[in-house]
């Protein structure tokens, strides 16, 4: 178990399509133990396992609030087989866009199937909180950011502010 340094934007890796996992075996529940960890850390609700640079389908969620015991979900080769027509707004952050929270819009229901550690096939129908953090960490699994459903201006803006960070860091 190893909490891994999560990336930041623009770091392209965050843009890319992780690959399917294969076989659920030691290596992807090693995986899963070290997401846990990071997440945790960090602290965040999800993880997405291109966020430490293993570009793998493989998320992990934790949407307990505090005080209440941790209920960890680990969705390997996750899809969203429906959403539902009607919208909910949140407000969303991202632990490789740290410290910045933007609202958006998502379906409020969706549902997913995806295989649990246990290598079996596991369908859950989800809305409100769980909903989002699904779509949002699904996401990406496929190089989307929340901030792509922001407006243009406020997209660029988020991003210019990570690059010049980014270039001051490589001096």
């Amino acid at each position: 178990m190893a909490i891994r340094p999560i990336l930041v934007i623009p770091d392209p890796r965050l843009r890319a399509v992780a690959d399917p996992i294969e076989a659920v075996d030691d290596d992807v529940r090693a995986l899963a133990r070290d997401m846990l960890d990071t997440m945790y850390d960090a602290p965040g609700i999800g993880l997405a396992a291109p966020q430490i640079g293993v570009m793998r389908r493989i998320v992990v969620m934790d949407l307990a609030k505090e005080g209440e015991e941790p209920a960890p979900m680990v969705l390997i080769n996750p899809e969203i087989l429906k959403v539902s027509e009607e919208t909910q707004v949140t407000e969303e952050g991202c632990l490789s866009i740290p410290e910045l929270y933007y609202e958006v819009e998502r379906p409020a229901e969706v549902t997913v199937r995806y295989t649990d550690l246990d290598g079996k096939t596991v369908e859950v129908d989800a809305k409100e909180r769980l909903a989002v953090c699904i779509q949002h960490e699904l996401d990406h699994l496929d190089g989307v950011l929340y901030i792509d459903y922001l407006s243009r201006l406020k997209r660029d803006r988020v991003i210019k502010k990570f690059d010049k960070a980014a270039k001051r860091a490589a001096g």
